[in-house]
């Protein structure tokens, strides 16, 4: 019985320590959330105007560019997958993963070859534990994301843009990442950014794209345009992703907290009887030996 209680007491003693740090990660994520939720929303404007701008000089001139014009044959794809450098956030960058295999595989049936490039260690451990490719990969600060990191990605995806398939480049570039929609849902998401993909759908006057007069020639203008809207588009992203990772972890550590307090009050349930069932079978020795003592 005695071993039988230390065995209890041993596990009380660490679920409480992992309960603690279960509780300081929750603690941490939520004071971050609150931040990664305003970086979110301060960049909207932003990409919401350039995104405008780059939709109008796009539809209200006729331009053979290479970035808006669909090629005649997609060869290859370029695939940017977002995840998380850290774990302990449920099932977060197991969902991103998930959604990239499913377009992976849908390019590749579709007979397109797929050059990966990852963000985030659990992207990259993924695709180094089954020897699988990948051109690059960027690690450190996925929940806090920095522009410069949105700018290093954008210029090497556009350099393999810009190259001809038969020196190794790509002919479209996809985006797979976590949008965050509330502290409750994050939805794995798979945008196109190039070529660029213009809705055409009916609008409200309020919706109306403005007109432009365009100084230099409609093509220099796109040349300056583009290269800053996938800049923005990236780090919309890489700044969805980290809000969507601290609200996950932020999820998973209060699980986890309240599962580890359960855990506690049943091995101290069961620490209790185990004690109450060694004093019971010691107080019937003390009265068998008292008995015998009397018999004899």
């Amino acid at each position: 019985m005695g071993a039988q209680i230390r065995v209890y007491r041993q596990k009380i003693s660490s679920t409480t320590s992992m309960r603690k740090i279960f509780k300081a990660m929750e603690l941490i994520a939520t004071s971050r959330i609150g931040k990664a939720r305003a970086r979110v929303a301060a960049s909207l404007p932003y990409a919401n105007a350039i995104t405008r701008a780059v939709s109008a000089v796009a539809t209200q001139s006729e331009i053979d560019h290479p970035l808006v014009t669909e090629p005649a044959q997609i060869r290859r794809a370029a695939v940017l997958v977002v995840t998380s450098d850290r774990g302990l956030a449920g099932s977060y960058s197991a969902s991103v993963i998930k959604q990239a295999e499913g377009l992976i595989e849908l390019l590749r049936g579709e007979g397109k070859e797929v050059k990966a490039y990852l963000v985030g260690r659990k992207a990259q451990a993924y695709f180094d534990f089954r020897g699988r490719p990948y051109a690059r990969v960027w690690t450190g600060g996925t929940d806090a994301p920095a522009f410069e990191t949105a700018q290093e990605i954008g210029n090497a995806l556009l350099e393999e843009f810009a190259t001809d398939f038969a020196e190794d480049g790509v002919d479209e570039i996809h985006v797979v990442y976590t949008r965050f929609k509330s502290m409750v849902t994050q939805e794995p998401t798979v945008i196109r950014l190039l070529p660029l993909e213009v809705e055409e759908r009916a609008v409200s006057e309020s919706e109306l794209l403005p007109l432009y007069e365009f100084e230099p020639e409609t093509e220099q203008v796109l040349d300056a345009l583009l290269p800053r809207y996938i800049e923005s588009r990236i780090f919309a992203a890489l700044l969805q992703a980290a809000a969507s990772e601290l609200a996950a972890r932020q999820r998973a550590m209060k699980s986890a907290g309240d599962n580890a307090t359960e855990l506690i009050k049943k091995y101290t349930r069961l620490r209790n009887t185990a004690r109450q069932a060694e004093i019971t079978q010691e107080l019937s020795e003390i009265v068998a030996g008292a008995d015998a003592l009397s018999a004899s």
